[in-house]
């Protein structure tokens, strides 16, 4: 699953791995975010008219264009197994993808040693910014813009924390995936860098969903 994520580079950083074209999408100035939470507001990336790339913002909590109240269920993630099928994702899978620009996530294991969470930041070498494969909707009955991250079985060093993940897309994979004529998306997904992330275990105080100063993704006890 991803229930945290991080996207404390600069804009500038980020913004390099899309086609931007207006200058409050390219020359943003937010605030490092280092433990992103479901529910808040975050940045995702969709495909122009003109063949580039758009930033919009919306609510990471998908809430699908027909539904006519809040979903009580957990909407942060969609399942690759079900995302095709599922009624509450099928129509975004297929019309509406996008990309969730991020430098990092978190994961949880249990400590041996006194049965308490300790979280890992994963992230790829030289925390290099990514894009997640994600899905969005624009609800106008409720008035609210959205998006969720799609996951799949973990694979390389994050199986060794988790048993999900995830799908951090290959740039190259960028177009077709965003594109709303491809029409079999689902291969797409497989064009991902997921094998290429690394992780280091950071302090408890990234528990707190409420905690988001820069000590978040400090390993503990690092080499």
């Amino acid at each position: 699953m991803c229930g945290r994520y991080t996207r404390y580079l600069s804009w500038s950083e980020i913004s390099r791995l899309y086609r931007l074209t207006t200058d409050w999408e390219r020359q943003r100035n937010d605030a490092p975010a280092y433990n992103i939470a479901p529910t808040e507001e975050v940045v995702f990336v969709t495909a122009s008219e003109d063949g580039n790339h758009e930033l919009r913002e919306g609510r990471w909590w998908l809430v699908p264009w027909w539904a006519k109240e809040m979903p009580k269920s957990a909407m942060f993630n969609a399942r690759i197994e079900s995302v095709d099928t599922s009624g509450a994702f099928k129509d975004a899978f297929q019309s509406t993808r996008c990309l969730i620009p991020a430098d990092g996530f978190y994961e949880w294991t249990i400590s041996p040693a006194d049965g308490g969470k300790d979280p890992w930041h994963i992230h790829l070498p030289d925390h290099q910014p990514f894009s997640f494969a994600g899905l969005w909707a624009n609800n106008k009955k409720l008035g609210i813009t959205s998006c969720t991250i799609i996951t799949a079985p973990a694979v390389g060093p994050v199986s060794q924390i988790h048993d999900r993940m995830p799908i951090i897309l290959d740039q190259t994979a960028y177009d077709a995936w965003l594109d709303p004529s491809t029409t079999a998306p689902k291969p797409v997904l497989s064009q991902n860098i997921n094998g290429k992330l690394e992780f280091c275990r950071v302090g408890r105080q990234v528990n707190s969903s409420k905690y988001e100063e820069a000590d978040c993704i400090e390993p503990v006890n690092p080499l």
